[in-house]
């Protein structure tokens, strides 16, 4: 019986061990929705028009597979409010842009 009891919490350990390694992967290894971001294409921030990098490191974030850099947090804000409306302005740019 103590030795049922000492197994028991030992397998659990050791499942809980090897799920953590698996779920580690490869150093430097991409995942596939990480390959499957789209870069950033503009050199401006789409909520307030200030160039990237102008108020010191962008703001990123990834909405439905395109990354989004902002010039500042507050931008990001006004994104998540209504992010399709900018991933709108987002197409609309890089149309002009070609």
């Amino acid at each position: 019986m103590r030795k049922t009891l000492l197994v028991i919490p030992l397998l659990a350990l050791l499942a809980g061990a090897s799920a953590l390694l698996t779920s580690c992967g490869t150093p430097g290894a991409e995942t596939s929705a990480q390959a499957a971001v789209r870069a950033y294409p503009l050199n401006y921030c789409l909520v307030s028009g200030d160039k990237i990098g102008e108020m010191g490191d962008p703001v990123k974030t990834v909405y439905k597979g395109q990354e989004f850099k902002f010039c500042c947090k507050d931008c990001v804000k006004d994104f998540n409010k209504d992010p399709d409306k900018f991933m709108k302005k987002l197409a609309e740019a890089e149309q002009k842009g070609k």
